[in-house]
């Protein structure tokens, strides 16, 4: 982009520059990064609402602490491009989110100003609160900020950060990025005077010596202390954060630098746990964005002077609409069920279930174990639970699943969206292990859909059962097949033979299915639907291993563990030695990019299956023309 379009920001090469700028220049560089933060986001795609909420908080923070040696921990992670930006990586920003490109979240090995990688919530105060103790440790003078936001603060793991850093005496900050509770009044020249005074050496001193002197009269020193809380009651909106042990500051306008600089500038003198409340607002300076940062919280490429259009051709239906229409049917058909879903409302596809069944609608917040074991509860009173997540996001809870749902058998759907590779998202989004962590726990079933209309299909054959069962579907859509209007499930446990061929059986699990058939016809290969990871169609399976010289398992998820293991394990526990080629996703932890790509890159696509294969089994599978 032409530096006389934003010439302050283009001499912003790493905090240290904004350090030397004047303070009275800050507005300027604010107005600059939000303009050019919406022109690299239009470009790309990405995240963008909460980033624009940002800018005024990430110039505050860089300006007062002395990073990278102070650590700044970004919780969620995706409200970090102002501070990409700000510490070097303004010229890449045009490959965000891109193979070999930046990430969307804060990664460690990207940059020494990214403390801690981010892109699940809740973490940032205990890895905030983890470097503090180190620094107090190794005696060093160092200051720990944890800026957590966007629903963050309503996971369990927040607090019990909070617990423990209230008793720690360690150098934290704590900054609450609000932009989504009501606060009245939210800011304004009384609470900017205020939180400058609360954050103040006077006040702190004043309020500690206070304590000290009146320990000895028990009385006085409740009744003081009953005073300010209550004086301090009048101007914040709760003393919850000092009953944890944090001195509590705030609400102040978390996009007014002459409120941000000052009360950080008084923080940063203080000792012990701090916490800051500010207020902001997603999609600030945009107004498209202010307007519906829903729609604009993580958009693909657009005109920021037109904002975000209605497609021309409509999409394909995604796996994430079969998801939600099939919850809304199966909801009208049977009132014992009821959706849960950990803040994910929009993603998971559950707007309209909300809409026409509220009293059996539950956002949890970003809670995934409360969300767990509280679909657990409602299964035990004979409701039948649908929680609908995200395959990376189980993961969080994982002990529920064992101890509070299968240890108990309760009959929970879990709806397993974004299974596979996500694309854009990298690693830290990606479900790649979730057949492997699912099979292994009694009382649960796996299935895998090998498109729309299988996922509706399987999504009712699961809510018959009377044990939980996980439906792992990808982000997206699929192969375009027409969904059928009827609640009609699939047999259990049971997959299909969709091409009958000779030589070698691909045993396809997922939508790798259509790849795999596409494969298959140069090769005059089976092609078998397996739908299901556990059960097992174990009578296919050996049926198959009967009747071909070789088998090839093909599935989205990690090899070690997965389903071609479990398809290992069943072939050697009937005895039978038959050779077997596993396709899957590597032992590695698969960045960003484009999804077709990074499934090409994998072996996955039909091109690189004939390619494997050809060269595991050679004269097995000579391709029908040559053999022709």
């Amino acid at each position: 982009m032409p530096n006389n379009l934003y010439p302050l920001l283009h001499t912003i090469h790493a905090p240290g520059d904004l350090r030397k700028l004047p303070r009275e220049r800050l507005h300027e560089l604010a107005n600059e990064l939000r303009a050019y933060l919406l022109d690299s986001v239009a470009k790309t795609g990405g995240h963008l609402s909460s980033n624009l909420g940002t800018v005024e908080l990430t110039v505050a923070l860089h300006y007062v602490y002395n990073t990278p040696d102070d650590r700044l921990v970004w919780d969620v992670g995706h409200q970090t491009y102002p501070h990409k930006i700000l510490t070097g990586r303004r010229s890449r920003m045009e490959t965000l989110r891109q193979l070999g490109g930046l990430s969307g979240f804060p990664q460690r090995a990207e940059s020494e100003y990214d403390a801690f990688g981010t892109a699940h919530s809740s973490t940032s105060i205990s890895a905030a609160l983890g470097m503090a103790m180190a620094a107090k440790i190794q005696g060093v003078e160092r200051h720990s900020v944890a800026i957590i936001g966007d629903g963050a603060m309503t996971a369990g793991m927040a607090f019990e950060a909070l617990n423990n850093a209230g008793v720690s005496d360690c150098n934290l900050l704590v900054v609450l990025n609000d932009n989504d509770m009501s606060i009245s009044p939210p800011v304004g020249a009384l609470n900017r005077y205020f939180a400058q005074l609360l954050s103040g050496r006077f006040y702190a001193t004043a309020k500690n010596m206070g304590k000290t002197v009146l320990k000895g009269a028990p009385p006085l020193f409740e009744l003081a202390k009953r005073l300010e809380e209550h004086a301090k009651g009048m101007v914040v909106p709760a003393t919850l954060f000092e009953k944890f042990g944090f001195n509590y500051i705030g609400p102040i306008d978390g996009h007014d630098l002459e409120s941000l600089i000052p009360t950080l500038e008084n923080i940063k003198l203080l000792k012990g746990p701090q916490f800051l409340h500010v207020v902001t607002k997603k999609g600030q300076g945009y107004k498209l964005a202010e307007a519906d940062p829903v729609a604009y919280h993580g958009p693909g490429k657009f005109d920021p002077s037109v904002g975000l259009l209605k497609p021309v051709v409509a999409p394909k239906t995604t796996f994430t609409q079969v998801f939600g229409q099939w919850l809304c049917d199966m909801a009208a058909h049977d009132a014992r069920l009821v959706g849960i879903t950990p803040a994910m409302r929009e993603g998971s596809g559950m707007v309209e279930f909300e809409q026409r069944f509220p009293e059996r609608y539950f956002d949890v917040g970003i809670a995934e174990q409360h969300a767990v074991t509280f679909a657990a509860g409602l299964a035990a009173e004979g409701l039948k639970p649908v929680v609908a997540i995200y395959s990376t996001f189980l993961q969080r809870a994982y002990d529920q699943l064992i101890h509070d749902v299968a240890i108990q058998n309760l009959p929970v759907v879990f709806a397993l969206d974004r299974a596979g590779l996500v694309g854009a998202d990298g690693a830290t989004h990606a479900g790649a292990y979730d057949i492997a962590y699912l099979r292994c726990i009694p009382n649960i079933s796996v299935a895998c859909p090998s498109d729309e209309n299988e996922c509706r299909q399987l999504l009712s054959t699961a809510f018959a059962q009377d044990h939980s069962v996980a439906v792992r579907y990808p982000r997206g859509a699929g192969a375009g097949v027409a969904v059928q209007s009827s609640l009609e499930g699939l047999p259990f446990g049971k997959g299909e033979v969709r091409r009958q061929g000779k030589g070698v059986a691909i045993l396809a699990f997922g939508t790798l299915l259509y790849p795999a058939l596409t494969a298959a016809q140069t090769l005059d290969a089976t092609v078998i639907n397996m739908r299901w990871v556990k059960p097992l169609d174990t009578g296919l399976l050996l049926e198959a291993a009967r009747n071909h010289a070789a088998l090839v398992t093909v599935e989205e998820g990690c090899t070690m563990g997965g389903a071609g293991s479990a398809v290992a394990e069943a072939l050697h526990a009937a005895g039978l030695t038959v050779p077997l080629l596993q396709l899957g996703l590597d032992d590695k932890f698969i960045e960003h990019g484009d999804p077709a790509h990074l499934l090409k890159l994998q072996g996955l696509d039909a091109p690189a299956m004939l390619a494997a294969i050809q060269l595991r089994f050679g004269a097995l599978v000579q391709p029908v023309a040559l053999a022709a």
